[in-house]
């Protein structure tokens, strides 16, 4: 029987070589990660994919894709969770080196109910962890996570025979196609491909291509080092790299991947960031004549605009506030049969004839220059400025641990709660609303608004804020509220950036 999982191994020592390590707290809301070898080590992860096993087959499943990241560790991590999955059983499907969207395709490519995706996404180096879902297109959310932490944590394993491993070939050629079919530019564009040296960098700039697009690829080179920043394209310094690729080439946009490809970030024609709350709602307003009565699922991260608007309200458009966490927004767009849903974020769900309700930074990015066909006259900033107006902070992420992040959560939301109760406000505005579906979300009488919320996958809160007034309040509404307010608590520390 395989041993169950210690908390309190140190590298370096002949426990750490025998036994297997896994910290509960690499148990996310909806995956899973870790600090590779402090908080989980090699026979950790082979617990892991065993638990993983045990769990896919209790629902009556097998049939696994697995694939990983581009990290100096990420294929042996992947050897080691699919050693656990094989003594369970599994058959296993290895598509080798991926993005997590190409791993969630390839359910549907190899008619595979189950999927687990080894990557840290975003996370920096150091960092490692596994994407999983048992039903495609959704990937795993509390519950399901909560029985397979149960399984591993208390050596709940089960172990049977008949475990197969097959290496599938020509997975990444279907996807790229795939991916490429998804729009037929015919007006000329010169597109950056932002790859931040991530696993990204091997497909988008050839799918982009296919798409009809002159491509300038960026940082396209594979490198684990990560040597010119994190691929994360919520984050200011890519995006400033993005956006001063953009003057120097004169390009129409720049598309920015994170680490494991399921997120687009985007820099317009005249090299400006465009947050994916609002080039959600750039192509929300060009799909609603196509698609009357359509549902958007946004998350609470996003610009309070979609709620406003009047092309949406024109067409008869519905859109619906949900949780932050891509497998949150990716399950309720299934369930309401949304036509797409946006997170701030960067991921996109695009659904029906546009995709297939998975995150896929390729098939976002198919969509916009989609939109950009459509309207052959007009540059994106063209687009961006037929917006309503409204300031939208970057995402801002305080330290503070895991075991206590929920806590200083749950205070400030009954904070925010007492101080809507009693007819307070906020810079001189009442609290029209006390939004705690995820977090708190304070909306305001002139449409401006808080957020204060737990990062699911980070020892990090997560901070935004939005001004219907000027950019200046929009900081005011941080420095002066928010900032404050966190700052009387002291298990919250440096962010990771400021406005």
């Amino acid at each position: 029987m395989f041993a169950t999982p210690r908390a309190d191994l140190v590298p370096n020592t002949a426990a750490y070589e025998n036994e297997p390590l896994v910290k509960a707290t690499g148990f996310r809301e909806y995956d899973a990660r870790w600090l590779f070898g402090p908080d989980i080590n090699l026979l950790g992860v082979q617990a892991l994919g065993l638990g993983l096993g045990t769990y896919i087959q209790e629902l009556g499943q097998k049939k696994i894709v697995v694939g990983h990241d581009f990290r100096s560790y990420s294929l042996s991590i992947k050897q080691a969770l699919t050693l656990g999955l094989l003594s369970a059983g599994c058959e296993v499907l290895d598509i080798g080196l991926a993005v997590s969207p190409m791993a969630y395709f390839a359910q549907f490519d190899l008619d595979a109910p189950c999927v687990a995706m080894v990557t840290a996404s975003h996370n920096e180096n150091g960092w490692t962890g596994v994407k999983m879902g048992a039903q495609k297109p959704l990937t795993f959310g509390p519950d399901e996570m909560g029985r397979l932490k149960d399984i591993v944590l208390k050596g709940e394993f089960v172990e049977r025979e008949g475990g197969k491993l097959i290496r599938v070939e020509g997975v990444a050629e279907r996807y790229i196609a795939d991916a490429a079919s998804r729009v037929n530019i015919t007006r000329p564009l010169k597109v950056i491909a932002a790859c931040g040296n991530g696993t990204a960098g091997a497909f988008a700039p050839e799918a982009l291509k296919r798409m009809g697009v002159e491509v300038i690829p960026m940082d396209a080179e594979l490198d684990y080092t990560f040597p010119r920043y994190n691929p994360n394209p919520e984050d200011h310094e890519m995006l400033m790299e993005m956006a001063k690729a953009v003057r120097e080439h004169g390009a129409d946009l720049a598309f920015g991947f994170d680490g494991d490809g399921d997120r687009c970030g985007v820099v317009d024609d005249e090299g400006e960031e465009i947050y994916a709350d609002k080039i959600g709602l750039m192509l929300a307003r060009d799909l609603a004549p196509l698609h009357k009565g359509a549902t958007f699922i946004v998350d609470v991260k996003s610009t309070g605009l979609y709620a406003t608007d009047p092309i949406l309200a024109e067409n008869g458009c519905t859109t619906v506030y949900w949780k932050t966490g891509h497998s949150y927004i990716k399950r309720k767009t299934a369930e309401l049969n949304a036509l797409a849903g946006f997170e701030k974020s960067g991921h996109f769900f695009l659904a029906g004839e546009l995709g297939r309700g998975y995150d896929d930074g390729l098939i976002a990015a198919a969509a916009i220059l989609g939109m950009l066909e459509r309207n052959p006259g007009k540059k994106l900033s063209d687009l961006k400025k037929a917006l309503p107006v409204a300031y939208t902070s970057l995402t801002m992420s305080p330290k503070c641990a895991d075991e206590v992040k929920y806590k200083v959560v749950e205070d400030v939301v009954k904070e925010y709660e007492d101080l809507g109760k009693s007819g307070g406000s906020i810079l001189g505005r009442k609290i029209t609303d006390v939004i705690t579906v995820n977090g708190v979300r304070v909306a305001l009488e002139d449409g401006s608004w808080v957020l204060v919320r737990a990062s699911s996958n980070k020892p990090e809160l997560v901070v935004v804020v939005e001004s219907t007034q000027s950019e200046d309040d929009m900081r005011d509404l941080f420095h002066k509220e928010v900032k404050p307010r966190l700052a009387k608590r002291p298990e919250v520390g440096k962010y990771n950036q400021e406005i």
